[in-house]
């Protein structure tokens, strides 16, 4: 294991940290829904380009060749689910579909304090996509996936997991 080197502060950009802040904040917003790592990691991609989906101006800015991301971001969503279930903040649930994540009872009181002007505009976007993405299926959510980010990043992240329930 590497040592963690005190004298250098650790990165927040792309950080399990950040990604975990995003899921959750994601996950308050659609609470009480669960979703598996996939999906998360397509929702931590669309939270910061809602503009890809027509939603709110992106909080990220709109670089080409930005859908590589989802390459590398699944292992960074997956560490920040990690941390924020060490933290209690996100819910394991495990079903016949397989593992799904939810925000826990606690996550709302730590969401309700995040002030900053970037905290609050992922909230009204993580809010704006909870509501957009409310009455999508399983298949018609991968088929928005294809469409905006693209057919390898559905293949690519295999299953999509449990059906996304209306409300």
């Amino acid at each position: 294991m590497e040592a963690i080197d005190a004298t250098r502060p650790a990165p927040l950009f792309n950080s399990a940290l950040e990604t975990g802040v995003r899921t959750l904040v994601f996950l308050n917003a659609v609470f009480p829904r669960v979703f598996d790592l996939a999906q998360l990691t397509w929702f931590d991609h669309l939270v910061v380009h809602t503009a890809d989906i027509g939603g709110p101006q992106s909080l990220h800015p709109d670089l080409p060749q930005r859908t590589g991301e989802l390459l590398v971001r699944r292992r960074v969503v997956e560490e920040g689910v990690q941390l924020m279930r060490r933290l209690h903040m996100i819910n394991a649930i495990a079903d016949k579909n397989g593992i799904a994540y939810q925000a826990s009872d606690d996550a709302s009181a730590l969401v309700e304090t995040m002030q900053t002007p970037y905290a609050s505009a992922l909230k009204d976007r993580a809010e704006w996509l909870a509501d957009t993405l409310e009455s999508l299926t399983d298949k018609q959510l991968a088929d928005l996936i294809a469409e905006k980010i693209g057919r390898w990043a559905v293949e690519f992240q295999g299953e999509t997991g449990p059906e996304i329930p209306a409300s």
